[in-house]
């Protein structure tokens, strides 16, 4: 017999109170375990089968499916259970405690994006597996915020979960079938150091550095004018100069030289293609110079999102909202449900403009149509 989960404002507080950092950086990262067992016990209260599945290769991180229901073809709605690190010392009031005031609940990843694992059991409150046609699973995943190594975990074991897919990601509750891929690359350039009184005595790095510059915006000149989305806001490819750094005295040579670069690419675009360009300009240039030069991912590359708009889940998103579906120009986890044959709708009732902030908060004016989306959603992918 099924016990409910606790109360709606009680589940929101212990997600928040739960920290799952994770990071690139190890003294920073955290297991997003406890959190995920909270999720078990809750969803299995309420009648769900629960799988509590490893991340191969990542100690701590835990991947959660807890499905209500029998058969195939059914909901799918997903999140990550990860935030980013914080700095408590920039809120307003303390991050691991959730607080309310003045309409809102204030916490770390109450909008990007704990809150939406209470919205849905929640919404699924009473239901009862053994009245449902097709089931209803929560995918609760770890990682998103660094490596995305939860959904790469899924997509490796070729885990299908449902036909029909939706991450609780903040859009302030607009549908978006759309969003661009991303790219981190190191460009790497090594000379030989030398006195600075006499260029003969070595070879700059940074020189070199600054006309593979040069060859990267005219590259991205290019990249605007071969590849062009509508959909989007910001319709082309984007390419960021981020970060660099190579040498160490005024009276030395640079011997080395490192330029950390973003791309967004566009659907239909390759990562691997995009590299290669981009590996045969920094080639060109340290040919030409005679520089070692090298290019590397800083992690693996997202995959640009697209689910089709005629796709069921996108229809009634957008039925159920009042908004056409939209493209955004940041990464979720679309791309990896979708390799999973999900047709895939990002949408929740945080806003982008909050996550990853100080003070980040949730308008209790969002709760009721996002549980009203959601029993939407069940009603037409579960029930009827």
């Amino acid at each position: 017999m099924s016990v409910d989960p606790p109360r709606l404002e009680q589940m929101l507080g212990a997600l928040v109170s739960t920290a799952s950092v994770s990071c690139v950086d190890p003294a920073l990262d955290q297991s997003n375990r406890p959190l995920v067992a909270l999720l078990a016990e809750w969803t299995e209260r309420a009648g769900f089968r629960v799988e509590v599945l490893d991340v191969p290769g990542h100690p701590g991180k835990v991947n959660l499916v807890a499905t209500l229901g029998a058969g195939t073809d059914g909901l799918v709605l997903a999140g990550h259970t990860d935030t980013v690190p914080f700095d408590a010392s920039r809120w307003s009031h303390d991050p691991l405690r959730l607080t309310e005031v003045d309409g809102r609940y204030y916490g770390l990843g109450i909008a990007d994006m704990k809150a939406f694992f209470a919205l849905v059991l929640e919404a699924a409150r009473g239901l009862d597996g053994a009245d449902l046609h097709a089931p209803l699973t929560l995918l609760a995943t770890a990682d998103e915020e660094s490596a995305m190594t939860g959904a790469r975990a899924l997509v490796a074991a070729g885990r299908r979960l449902g036909r029909h897919a939706l991450i609780g990601e903040p859009t302030g509750l607009r549908p978006v079938r759309l969003h661009k891929g991303v790219m981190n690359e190191s460009l790497r350039l090594i000379g030989r150091s030398g006195h600075a009184s006499d260029p003969a005595l070595g070879n700059s790095a940074l020189e070199g550095m600054h006309e593979v510059i040069g060859a990267l915006l005219a590259w991205r000149d290019a990249l605007y004018k071969r590849h062009h989305h509508p959909a989007f806001a910001i319709p082309t490819p984007t390419l960021n100069l981020g970060h660099i750094r190579g040498g160490d005295n005024p009276n030395r040579i640079c011997g080395e030289c490192e330029l950390l670069v973003d791309l967004r690419l566009l659907p239909g675009m390759s990562a691997e293609t995009v590299r290669a360009e981009l590996a045969e300009r920094v080639a060109e240039v340290g040919r030409r110079r005679g520089l070692e030069w090298a290019v590397a991912p800083l992690f693996e590359a997202i995959p640009p999102a697209e689910t089709a708009a005629d796709a069921a889940i996108v229809r009634a998103c957008e039925r159920l909202t009042g908004h056409p579906a939209e493209a955004v120009n940041f990464g979720t986890e679309a791309p990896f449900l979708n390799q999973l044959g999900m047709d895939t709708v990002v949408l929740g009732p945080g806003d982008i403009a909050q996550a990853h902030q100080p003070d980040e908060f949730l308008a209790l004016a969002r709760i009721p149509p996002t549980l009203t989306l959601l029993r939407g959603l069940i009603r037409e992918f579960c029930l009827n």
